[in-house]
């Protein structure tokens, strides 16, 4: 298990992090993402951990707060030392009914802190996440109300999720212009069937310096090897029960189909392909992996030793590349001499 440096903290974190989505059950969505319980989820966390994972992710709208409450009772019953974990959860989302129960505004964002602490039974969280953009709430609102928490030690550093990269970047300058708490990282969906963040985010984030944690590294299931153009997963499996992230299924497919020659000739799952890619990709910090089973779980853990070589990584880029848009291909085609400049710089030619 290698270890990554936390957008520009100090901090390191494991390169998978255990997200706990599937904690809790509850109703409606939830109950069809995973119900585990506490028995169940604890061998999940001590299994992590005994890997050497080191960063566990989890939201207050997880199966309605259940999730926050079994990761941090696990915590507890595993009796694992409070520097031995970093602890991440997210804000934002409806966690009553009430017109002031959601968003990132100050109002909720100080309740959500107070709230989740209280179901993970610690003192602070290592990393607060916004879980969405807040049309209704000003960036500036937001970012201060973070600052607040960190300087009161309820929150140790802040990130967002599912934001776009002009978002980011208000905030990041709002942030330095008042001296206030920045984003550290960004949580956000990437997968060989959907590589668009690299458009605008990863640039972004390599500008920025943040870190990039990546949520649904399997596309909700469909990487994972139980699904192709004559396979369409189990009855009640989660792609068949909620169909989430949205995923253009054709190329999907042409990936799979690449994904699954690799696979076989390494004699490791389509999921292990999946994810070794993602962490082989320069932007990507840590990648959130969720599991029902130990053994969905150890196949997980089993990809940080898969290597990809140079050819596994250009047909993967191949079947997957994003078509061309603007102004990518127009900041391609002016920038080129200047990065070719840039590279004989940095890798001089021995004479």
């Amino acid at each position: 298990m290698r270890y990554n440096q936390l957008g520009r903290t100090g901090v390191f974190v494991s390169e998978l992090c255990l997200g706990t989505m599937t904690f809790g059950g509850g109703e409606g969505m939830w109950r069809q993402i995973g119900d585990l319980q506490q028995a169940d989820a604890e061998r999940l966390v001590g299994r992590a951990l005994d890997a050497g994972i080191n960063f566990i992710d989890t939201a207050d709208v997880y199966a309605e707060g259940l999730s926050e409450q079994i990761t941090g009772q696990a915590l507890k019953n595993l009796k694992v030392p409070r520097d031995k974990v970093v602890v991440a959860t997210k804000v934002f989302g409806p966690t009553a009914e009430f017109p002031n129960a959601r968003g990132a505004s100050r109002y909720h964002i100080i309740d959500g802190i107070k709230a989740s602490l209280k179901r993970l039974q610690l003192d602070h969280v290592d990393l607060y996440q916004i879980h969405g953009f807040d049309p209704a709430t000003p960036i500036e609102e937001t970012v201060r109300a973070l600052d607040t928490l960190v300087r009161h030690g309820h929150v140790r550093y802040v990130g967002v999720s599912n934001w776009a990269a002009w978002q980011i970047v208000k905030a990041l300058g709002i942030a330095e212009r008042l001296g206030l708490a920045r984003f550290e990282t960004l949580q956000a969906y990437y997968t060989l069937a959907g590589r668009d963040l690299e458009r605008e985010l990863v640039p972004m984030l390599q500008s920025e310096g943040l870190g990039l944690m990546v949520w649904s590294p399997l596309a909700g299931g469909l990487l994972s090897g139980k699904y192709g153009r004559e396979q369409q997963g189990e009855a009640g499996s989660r792609r068949t029960t909620f169909d989430f992230p949205p995923v253009d299924r054709e190329r999907a497919y042409d990936c799979i189909d690449v994904m699954r020659g690799i696979a076989e000739t390494k004699h490791v799952s389509v999921a292990q392909i999946a994810l070794a890619w993602l962490l082989h990709q320069r932007a990507v910090t840590t990648v959130i992996v969720g599991a029902k089973k130990i053994e969905q779980l150890d196949d997980n853990i089993a990809a940080t030793q898969v290597s990809l070589t140079a050819d596994d990584l250009a047909k993967l880029d191949q079947v997957s590349t994003l078509p061309a848009e603007y102004p990518g291909w127009m900041l391609t085609r002016q920038g080129e001499a200047r990065r070719a400049q840039l590279e004989q710089v940095r890798h001089p030619v021995q004479r």
